[in-house]
């Protein structure tokens, strides 16, 4: 879909300003935030003939590039632990009895979650928080959808051995709270 005018280009910004926003709030500093969303779109308009039909998916994978030309090393990863807890004990995985057990399992998630590498949680993140489908979340990535999945399952097992080391190889029920990648 390539963009001519400014006004296309203004209904884009529109549609995905919001979307945009909430992927980088969840991923950068505060005081970050609004430059990176200024860059994004900065980006995008310099590069507006090229858009896709569906710029929300090229829109995050620009907004990724930008955090991580800014800041390499910056782990986001205690934001997305709480929600993957709200997740996990929507989907059936050890609801807590009582408030302090509620509260030692978002630690020891918290815990587990940066035990990861950036990679894994990117993708955890992408799966969990953006809901995407897993031919989006390839695009964010700039793999296959094939390889998304792949990555997809390794993270989850990999983050379900780090919150219980002791459960059999098989058993992963964390995996499946989170659930199989979205279908396109």
């Amino acid at each position: 879909m390539p963009i001519d005018t400014e006004a296309q280009f203004t209904d884009v910004y529109r549609a995905n300003y919001e979307d945009v926003l909430r992927f980088v709030r969840r991923r950068a500093r505060p005081m970050d935030v609004d430059d990176i969303v200024g860059e994004t779109f900065l980006v995008a308009w310099r590069r507006r003939r090229e858009l896709p039909g569906n710029p929300r998916p090229w829109l995050f994978g620009a907004a990724r590039n930008v955090m991580l030309n800014a800041d390499r090393s910056m782990r986001r990863q205690s934001a997305l632990a709480v929600q993957i807890q709200v997740a996990t004990e929507a989907g059936g995985y050890g609801t807590a009895a009582d408030a302090t057990a509620r509260v030692d399992s978002r630690i020891d998630l918290v815990s587990a979650w940066q035990s990861l590498t950036p990679a894994d949680g990117e993708v955890l993140a992408l799966h969990v928080w953006e809901g995407l489908s897993a031919r989006d979340a390839a695009t964010v990535l700039g793999c296959t959808r094939a390889a998304y999945a792949m990555r997809l399952t390794r993270a989850k097992r990999r983050l379900a051995s780090r919150l219980n080391p002791t459960a059999p190889r098989g058993a992963r029920p964390l995996a499946d709270a989170l659930g199989a990648p979205h279908e396109a």
